[in-house]
């Protein structure tokens, strides 16, 4: 079994484009993706991006989901190193950089910014990977 961390990115792409994750496949994220997702589809309705029906949809497909949420405080601690050592100010994206690091194979992303920033960090997969 590969495991994989989503960022949100990923989860938008996975609710939008419907398809299904192999069975191969567990899939890992930080427990702040609920409130980054939630923000990110009300954000594309307020301007105006996304119908409010269809976000709401996309909402409830990622709830159902077969992700596992993390959040203790080994991950915590980990993504503030990590967010220290990369010299973000933020801790929201070293969440998924720490999650890799301890429980996952590799980080799957389609952040243009993201991707690039952590080769040589931790290993970066292709949304592909997960059909």
């Amino acid at each position: 079994m590969t495991r994989f961390v989503v960022d949100l990115s990923a989860v938008l792409h996975l609710a939008e484009t419907e398809r299904a994750v192999a069975a191969a496949h567990q899939l890992l994220a930080p427990t702040l993706l609920r409130s980054q997702t939630l923000s990110a589809l009300h954000e594309a309705v307020q301007r105006g991006d996304l119908p409010a029906d269809i976000a709401r949809e996309r909402l409830a497909r990622i709830g159902h989901m077969p992700i596992r949420l993390l959040g203790d405080a080994v991950l915590r601690r980990r993504a503030w190193e990590v967010a220290d050592q990369l010299d973000w100010p933020s801790t929201y994206r070293a969440e998924y950089v720490a999650l890799t690091q301890l429980q996952a194979d590799k980080l799957i992303t389609m952040d243009p910014e993201l991707a690039p920033a952590l080769q040589g960090i931790i290993p970066i997969g292709s949304v592909d990977e997960l059909y």
